[in-house]
């Protein structure tokens, strides 16, 4: 197999730069309309007083910036790592369809450092604007904001250990990724067995750890925000519409290179396996979904529903469409579009389901994050899409350098022969 060089033009990466200018701009004029509007107030019905009763402070620009940075760094860092977690997949399988986006699947972790410094940043600078149990007066018995339910989850919420987390899973997962990588492009070279079954005892190793760090990761960085509150299958729902979003994104990309003449030996058969994991899940995301709001919702117990009804209900109904637009977007629509076979190996279906599950999955994780930072207090304005296009434009930078320092086609994957009579 003849190797396939990926080169990105001046004008495509300065398309790029354009949409991170753009957000700077558009972040900055967003800034200044939440200054001069007051904090940009949109809840009522009293909430303000039952926010400071709570021991919570006034919203202001601030809040909602670190949300947002928080926000997008938290969705992008998911896509990323389901990269890798996807890759490990393949290896451990033995999966061989897979072989012409394995190049595509190790670019998407270039984001993975970026993410981590992001991370660590917010969360020193910001980590009052976000999470609520930071505040020290919350586990001092003497002060009058004393909470005994977070006080008693001390010992895992504390900021040190918080933060050794977050460093050891996103470590873990660049250690892991630069592994793999650096085993792929050594077979490249040398060709042999070898770099492939030392490639599935790392993916095994990874694929552990990954069990232990995404769950975690969930809790620590979304759940925690709504500090009373708890879910013992939200690991899965978040790593759930981390996984939606990072086959779309690998999707996506896949069908960009075949449309401009690379990525030869991809056919529609590839195209329709991807399309089947994407309504594949989907639809576990939508059973998840349900099965945390039917369940909760019908028990009726207050610890419990709460968190939706700040979702569904509380805050002037502020919430209420982004959880019913969330059901249509992320399930209805792939649901419809890609119930059948034609359709999962048309490229125009897939794209447009694709870029609806990108959009609907970061609206899914705005309402997971936002009502526990900002209350009724956020919006959808310059500020949300300003910080979205710097994101993007950072994770595209970061994904199309990374494919272009290698062959697009790992040429002496073991499978690489079968991978082109794929056929289903």
């Amino acid at each position: 197999m003849i190797e396939e060089s990926l080169t990105i033009s001046k004008r495509t990466s300065n398309r790029f730069f354009f949409l991170i200018g753009l957000g700077l701009v558009l972040l900055i004029v967003g800034i200044f309309i939440t200054m001069n509007s007051g904090g940009g107030h949109h809840g009522g019905g009293g909430h303000e007083e039952a926010a400071a009763a709570g021991g919570h402070h006034a919203i202001t620009w601030v809040n909602r910036l670190f949300a947002n940075l928080w926000l997008n760094n938290v969705y992008f860092t998911g896509i990323a790592v389901i990269g890798l977690f996807f890759g490990a997949i393949q290896y451990v399988a033995y999966a061989g369809w897979s072989v012409p986006f394995v190049r595509i699947l190790q670019s998407i972790t270039a984001y993975l450092p970026f993410g981590a410094a992001v991370a660590l940043i917010v969360f020193f600078i910001g980590q009052h604007q976000i999470f609520h149990w930071t505040d020290n007066s919350l586990f001092d018995t003497a002060s009058p904001n004393y909470d005994p339910i977070i006080a008693g989850k001390a010992g895992f919420l504390n900021k040190p250990f918080f933060i050794i987390r977050m460093v050891v899973f996103y470590g873990a997962w660049i250690y892991f990724a630069w592994w793999l990588r650096k085993q792929s492009l050594e077979e490249d070279i040398n060709g042999g067995l070898s770099y492939y079954h030392k490639s599935i005892r790392i993916s095994a190793m990874f694929l552990v750890i990954f069990g232990v760090s995404s769950s975690i990761s969930a809790w620590d960085w979304v759940m925690s925000i709504d500090t009373h509150w708890f879910s013992t299958l939200f690991a899965w729902y978040v790593l759930s519409s981390w996984l939606v979003s990072g086959l779309a994104v690998t999707t996506l990309i896949a069908i960009f290179l075949k449309q401009n003449g690379y990525l030869k030996m991809l056919n529609a058969d590839h195209l329709h396996d991807l399309g089947k994991f994407i309504f594949g899940f989907s639809i576990f995301w939508t059973y998840l979904w349900f099965s945390q709001f039917m369940l909760y919702w019908y028990a009726n117990l207050p610890e419990e529903v709460i968190y939706f009804k700040e979702r569904f209900g509380m805050y002037n109904d502020h919430y209420s469409w982004i959880l019913l637009f969330n059901l249509f977007i992320n399930f209805a629509l792939p649901l419809l579009v890609l119930m059948t076979r034609d359709a999962k190996r048309q490229v125009i279906m897939l794209k447009i389901v694709c870029f609806a599950v990108l959009f609907g999955h970061w609206m899914d994780f705005y309402l997971m994050i936002m009502p526990g930072t900002l209350r009724g207090e956020s919006g959808l304005g310059f500020m949300e899409l300003g910080t979205a296009l710097i994101f993007l434009g950072v994770f595209l930078t970061l994904v199309t350098r990374k494919l272009t320092s290698a062959s697009l086609i790992p040429v002496n994957h073991p499978f690489l022969e079968e991978s082109m009579h794929h056929h289903v």
